[in-house]
Formats: structure tokens, C-alpha cells, sequence
């Protein structure tokens, strides 16, 4: 495949993700993404492996992996030339969130319990100033 006729173009493939082309252009601008081939009149083509990479980039957003910690997996990719390399680090990145959202979570829990608490007691007013009037 010649990369300047084939691949998907910048626009198309921000519409397909639900992301701007500003967004692609800032993850090339700070090397999350690889610079695109171009076509002759200039636009930006992505392949395959774009494509998924930059799939794989939203999903990391999406679980809450920050673009700093992108950036060191990236880095720590590009050291190693071997997706294999960034694995157990991914590992302890997730860790790491699913410890903050379990922590959320409890907080969450008790602030419901408390909110329950005090509509109870507002309940419970409401009902004695309408029993003594």
C-alpha cells in the first residue's frame, strides 16, 4: 500500500473516534502519535497502524491515564523498540488507578450515606412541623 494514496484521511478519522483534528495534530505535536504520511496535495493519511494506535491512546484517556504517563509509556516503548517492554508498566499505571477509583469510590459511598442521613432528618422536620400546626 503507497501510504500518499491510501489510508484514511485526518478528518474522517477524527469523526470516526469522536475527537477533533486538533486533538490528533496535539498528540503528534507531543509525540504520542507518529508524524502521518501525506498525500501529494499535502493531507494527512493514517494506516492501520495509526489507527489503532490512536484507538488505543483514547482508551488509555478514557480509563484515565494521563497524557504524561502516555508519554512515559511511549518513551519507555520507543527505549525498548518491543511493546512487551511497556506492559508491566501499564500494569502499575492501571493499578494505580484502580486504587484511586476504589478510593472515589468509598468516598462516594459514605458522602450517599451521609446525603441519606440528612434527607431523613429533613423528612423527619417536615413531618413535625406539619403534625404541629
Amino acid at each position: 500500500m503507497n501510504a500518499k494514496q491510501q489510508g484514511i484521511k485526518i478528518g474522517e478519522l477524527a469523526g470516526s473516534l469522536g475527537v477533533t483534528t486538533r486533538t490528533i495534530r496535539y498528540y503528534e505535536e507531543i509525540g504520542l502519535m507518529p508524524l502521518p504520511s501525506r498525500r501529494d496535495s499535502g493531507v494527512r493519511v493514517y494506516g492501520p497502524d495509526e489507527v489503532l494506535r490512536l484507538k488505543f491512546i483514547l482508551k488509555l484517556k478514557e480509563i484515565g491515564i494521563t497524557l504524561d504517563e502516555m508519554r512515559e509509556l511511549a518513551s519507555i516503548y520507543k527505549e525498548l523498540q518491543s511493546p512487551g517492554g511497556i506492559l508491566p508498566r501499564l500494569v502499575e499505571m492501571l493499578d494505580d488507578h484502580i486504587q484511586m477509583i476504589d478510593e472515589k469510590m468509598n468516598r462516594l459511598s459514605q458522602l450517599r450515606g451521609e446525603i441519606a442521613q440528612y434527607r431523613s432528618r429533613v423528612l423527619s422536620a417536615l413531618a413535625n412541623q406539619g403534625s404541629q400546626t
